[in-house]
């Protein structure tokens, strides 16, 4: 991935987000994708802190977005990886990084999202 892919990538993202456009927001990822999140076992109880498939993951986001209705991602630096892009955001989490890790297709296939939670 180069600069631009990753750049057009990340402003595209976060865009979806600030927006609350879950249709937008899921259309970069593969169907079957993975995610893994602290908060995923914050809010929702699944001790693993992963979910699968876009069905899931969808539903998962749909009830943050509900929860936090103000909620607005401000992006800070872009990180390229190998078919990986690293973001680095402020959030209503506070301080964040999601690693994108892209399929053959283009879509991401695995994201992992950290914060600095207490």
């Amino acid at each position: 991935m180069d600069k631009d892919q990753a750049l057009a990538f990340a402003h595209e993202w976060v865009a979806a987000w600030n927006a609350h456009d879950l249709d937008g927001i899921l259309a970069h990822y593969e169907e079957d994708f993975e995610m893994a999140s602290p908060a995923i076992s914050r809010l929702t109880g699944e001790a693993s802190g992963s979910l699968k498939g876009k069905a899931a993951v969808g539903e998962y986001w749909a009830g943050a977005l509900e929860k936090f209705p103000d909620l607005r991602f401000e992006l800070l630096h872009v990180l390229r990886g190998a078919d990986s892009v690293t973001l680095v955001y402020q959030g209503v989490l506070g301080l964040s990084a999601e690693v994108f890790h892209f399929s053959p297709s283009g879509k991401v296939a695995r994201a992992f999202a950290h914060y600095d939670l207490p």
